[in-house]
């Protein structure tokens, strides 16, 4: 690159980004330090790395973090930086490496640096062609030489001299003085701490040296991407031992104190199991303990421990944000944490502005986006302190690797809240148990939350955590009863259920129907609106499924809430019909519910919808045969084509031997435990054990920790989130909305036009690689969903197995 009087101010770590101008080598390599103590104060001491690496983990993460980017000083990297060349071809982290045996005295240090320094955007091995074992093994030093290039030698000893005054001035481990250094010693000491790193990683380690290194490789590409963001962490943990004496303080100006299991809860030390009625305040009783458990973290570890609190469902998470921003007086604490973070965003930001007095909103929607998008990446970048997600998000720190491992770092020392969790699915529980023992060891305190929780979950989580966790179960609070159980002997949509529903709304009623399908759901709504919309207005029926655009159901939902919100202060007649999507994501109460039989803890939801805060007599929840079907290519059969028959089957018959009764949580509670204890309980218990400790096994003992693991992410997608498309209708739309303001802004916007799909259902969708989007050729209503699909695979879509 030639010589320079000062050649560190023309080393480059960040080419320039529209009008963001270049950034220097030295500036970002000193912030992501500065990141690196900011994220060791954070999260404070973690016990499970501090013992592999004496007590050195975060100053051998900081070290990590300032040598990182080293490597970007040869001139091919340089021209790329510069905008001069389209790409250099070659990996700055291995040249890196040349820096270290200088810099780092301790042996066992540098070679945990040296780890630190060449993960933090690749795998050391892996299978895609993308790993540094595939791309630099078997070179000799010469062979390096010519693939790096030239290197400027002044820039060599510069970079040298700056490193290690750098690191000697933050007080971090390095030689007394440093010895010369010219390129050819820098790429000759690159292959050899290469060499040394793929000969120590490619055999298997203990489970205590996999975490260790998975947590240094996931605390290394955290404070490198805070640097890149420029961002910063929270420093505060709003639920704390101040949240206590604020609630208190609260409630007694509405003439009312804490109740015995929210006391119960805020005394509890370690983990919790919390069973409280709908109603009876156990998202503060769980707030109350978090509260406790974040000042015992505190001052057990010395940092900042994060509150995670999972939802199964998004739109329930939403709220969930909303409604703990309005506790706190600051929607900027808390981070929502799932797919569709950014839009939820940009959905609120848009809310705030776009008032009465506004006429002219769109011009504001392109800042708002920004401001979405940066609240999301901010979330994405582990910055708020609270956060509401899915349990799921925080399962992909399995993955581990450059991308996920820095969920693990997060979670350290963390309380995390389980809420709503539901049992019947076997695989993800068991999934969730083996990632909450690691919680576990990563310091982590958890608490499950339900309204129903049955016996045989509560024994799960006790024989999977090391430190039994505490039982609080809530004694009679007194609360009035507020269902009345009714079962019918024939199907949701058989014509004598219309025909009871349209007699309800005669009466001037509130309705929810749900259904187990979109088809059976989609079926009802057509018939019944008509009936609502004749008695009580156009804007009295609803139809809520997952098979909608974003934008539609984000409008839909906020017309639901707007009728049927359980804090209005008067009912208004009208029709909801959903499927389950409406069991825990919207705070509705309605006046009479029929539905069509499931598992019992995903009805004990749908209960929860009706005569929600027990203001009113004990109202009906009327409950229905499901019709038998097969699924394709599985055994068995299944409840509408959704839940199979066993679990369903056996809550039937438990709602048979109390039908024309009123019936409570407690009542519930009971027929789940004489559920789990069938010969299909002790089935169920052992496929949760056997999925819990086949993930332990496969991927949370981190034996290979610097193995790629990328071809699994597919996998983790198909499970948990499924895919999403557009229509072909929308494709020009969402072609002009991906060119608003930045790339990033446009996807965003863009974002609004996706229905999400199960996974399966790829296959009915063409790929267009220039939008990086699936499109779907199908009928579309804004008010009904997602229709008939044409093309060559439309059978093979199934609303009657969709939920």
């Amino acid at each position: 690159m030639g010589t320079s009087a000062d050649p560190l101010r023309t080393l480059l770590a960040k080419s320039a980004r529209g009008a963001v101008p270049p950034e220097e080598l030295t500036v970002h390599l000193e912030t992501t330090l500065t990141a690196g103590i900011e994220l060791a104060r954070r999260v404070g001491r973690i016990e499970a790395a501090e013992h592999v690496l004496d007590d050195r983990f975060w100053p051998t993460a900081q070290l990590s973090g300032l040598y990182h980017d080293g490597g970007k000083l040869p001139d091919g990297c340089q021209q790329m930086l510069l905008g001069r060349v389209r790409s250099w071809g070659e990996r700055h982290e291995v040249v890196s490496l040349g820096f270290l045996p200088t810099l780092v005295p301790d042996e066992q240090l540098y070679g945990w640096v040296a780890a630190g320094v060449a993960t933090h955007h690749r795998a050391l091995t892996g299978s895609n062609g993308r790993d540094l074992r595939f791309l630099y093994d078997g070179l000799t030093p010469e062979d390096l030489a010519k693939r790096i290039g030239p290197i400027d030698e002044n820039a060599v000893t510069a970079l040298l001299g700056w490193l290690h005054t750098t690191a000697t001035a933050t007080m971090l481990p390095t030689t007394p003085k440093t010895s010369p250094l010219s390129s050819t010693d820098l790429i000759d000491a690159a292959h050899r701490t290469l060499t040394e790193l793929l000969h120590r990683w490619d055999r298997r380690v203990t489970p205590d040296v996999g975490l260790a290194a998975v947590l240094l490789q996931g605390a290394v590409t955290v404070a490198d991407h805070l640097s890149s963001a420029h961002g910063s962490l929270h420093t505060t943990q709003p639920f704390d031992h101040r949240f206590r004496p604020a609630l208190e303080e609260q409630m007694a100006a509405k003439g009312r104190a804490l109740r015995e299991h929210q006391v119960l809860a805020a005394e509890t030390s370690g983990h919790l199991l919390l069973r409280a009625p709908t109603g009876s305040g156990k998202t503060e009783a769980v707030l109350l303990w978090a509260a406790r458990q974040v000042t015992e973290l505190t001052q057990h570890s010395g940092g900042v421990p994060r509150v995670f609190f999972t939802l199964p469902y998004l739109a329930s998470i939403n709220a969930m944000a909303d409604r703990f921003a309005d506790l706190l007086g600051n929607p900027d604490l808390v981070g929502v944490a799932h797919s569709r973070a950014a839009s939820y965003h940009l959905a609120a930001a848009i809310r705030s502005t776009d008032s009465e007095e506004q006429e002219e909103a769109g011009p504001c929607r392109q800042s708002e986006a920004t401001k979405a998008l940066a609240r999301a990446a901010a979330t994405r970048l582990f910055r708020e302190s609270v956060r509401v997600g899915t349990p799921y998000q925080l399962l992909r720190a399995a993955l581990a690797g450059p991308a996920h491992a820095g969920l693990l770092v997060d979670a350290a020392n963390s309380v995390f809240i389980l809420d709503e969790l539901h049992a019947y699915d076997s695989r993800r529980l068991g999934y969730i148990l083996a990632t909450a023992r690691l919680w576990e060891r990563l310091g982590g305190r958890i608490a499950v939350v339900s309204a129903t929780l049955p016996d045989v979950l509560a024994d799960l989580f006790e024989d999977t955590l090391a430190q039994a966790p505490a039982l609080v179960d809530t004694p009679d609070l007194g609360l009035p009863p507020r269902h009345r159980l009714q079962v019918r002997h024939h199907h949701l949509t058989d014509p004598a259920t219309t025909h009871e529903i349209r007699a309800r709304l005669d009466r001037g009623q509130s309705v929810l129907v749900v259904a187990n399908n979109v088809a059976h759901a989609l079926a009802l709504f057509s018939e019944l609106a008509p009936h609502s919309r004749a008695l009580h207005r156009d804007d009295s029926a609803f139809l809520l499924h997952s098979r909608f655009t974003r934008q539609d159901r984000s409008r839909i939902e906020q017309n639901i809430r707007n009728r049927f919100a359980s804090a209005a202060a008067h009912r208004r007649p009208g029709l909801l019909v959903a499927t389950q999507v409406v069991e825990v994501s919207l705070d509705l109460d309605l006046d009479v519910l029929f539905t069509a039989a499931a598992p019992l803890e995903a009805l004990l939801q749908r209960f929860g919808r009706i005569n929600r805060l027990g203001t009113y007599d004990p109202a009906d929840v009327i409950v229905h045969t499901p019709a038998w079907t097969r699924r394709r290519n599985q055994p068995g059969e299944y409840a509408d084509g959704i839940y199979p028959r066993e679990p369903v089957e056996a809550g039937w018959h438990r709602l048979l031997e109390h039908q024309h009764r009123i019936v409570s949580e407690a009542d519930a509670t009971g027929w789940l435990n004489t559920i789990y204890t069938t010969d299909w309980g002790r089935r169920w218990h052992d496929e949760v054990t056997n999925h819990r400790d086949a993930f332990d096994n496969a991927f949370l003992t981190f034996r290979r920790p610097f193995a790629d693991r990328t071809d699994l992410a597919q996998t983790f997608d198909e499970l948990f989130d499924g895919t999403e498309a557009i229509l072909e209708q929308h494709r020009a739309a969402y072609t002009d909305a991906l060119a608003q303001g930045t790339t990033a802004e446009g996807r965003l916007a863009a974002d609004q036009y996706l229905i999400p799909m199960p996974a399966w259902a790829a296959p009915l969708t063409r790929y267009e690689k220039a939008l990086n989007v699936r499109i779907l050729d199908a009928d579309y209503d804004p008010d009904l969903g997602l229709l008939a699909i044409r093309g060559p695979n439309q059978h093979a879509y199934q609303t009657s197995q969709v939920l």
